[in-house]
């Protein structure tokens, strides 16, 4: 019989292949379900190796939000070219698609950024910071909308309103489309957007 030896990783990817786990698993779980036991059983390994990685459950959990949070920001990554409002549907179709497929980890992370926990509350903001800005992002397909603290507000008004469209519509779609539900986002911002005085 032939036996593929088996490859051993670097502490990095070691850490990097158990923090894609994580994301996976949270995906359908929510943070408080995420235990490191879980984490040591899917991966095969001592829960102990989990703490010499993480330390502790805490950080753990960090860990792999900031690692969810970087995929959503991967993943929802507009493309270079095009005209913007066709570069703000791409990002929104890949945004209601990402969190169609990692619900209960995304839930999860707006009830704990909103129950007052301060490091995984800053990873939202982040992430949500990150996402607001590509409205203001100067490119050569340029702008969405000029870049001032009332756009800025108005934006973040509007990443708000998205999420929970998003949210409300997978806990009951009714009779809403998928492709409706990014229809109503992608036209909210220009509506919204009018509502800005101009100079």
């Amino acid at each position: 019989m032939t036996t593929t030896p088996r490859t051993r990783l670097s502490p990095e990817q070691r850490r990097e292949q158990l923090l894609d786990l994580g994301v996976r698993l949270l995906a359908h779980r929510s943070l408080d379900e995420l235990s490191i036991d879980l984490l040591a059983e899917e991966a095969g390994i001592s829960r102990g190796l989990l703490y010499h990685y993480f330390g502790s459950k805490q950080a753990f959990h960090e860990a792999v939000v900031r690692h969810a949070a970087d995929d959503l920001i991967a993943q929802t990554t507009p493309p270079t070219g095009g005209e913007p409002m066709e570069r703000l549907l791409t990002s929104v179709t890949a945004y209601v698609d990402y969190v169609i497929d990692n619900h209960e980890g995304y839930v999860s992370l707006v009830k704990a950024a909103a129950g007052g926990n301060e490091s995984l509350r800053a990873i939202y903001e982040d992430a949500r910071s990150a996402l607001n800005g590509r409205i203001f992002r100067e490119d050569t397909a340029g702008q969405i909308l000029t870049d001032t603290p009332l756009a800025r507000l108005v934006v973040r008004g509007w990443s708000a309103m998205t999420e929970e469209l998003v949210l409300a519509w997978i806990d009951d779609p009714a009779d809403i489309s998928r492709d409706d539900l990014i229809s109503i986002v992608v036209a909210s911002l220009p509506a919204v957007v009018e509502a800005i005085p101009a100079g």
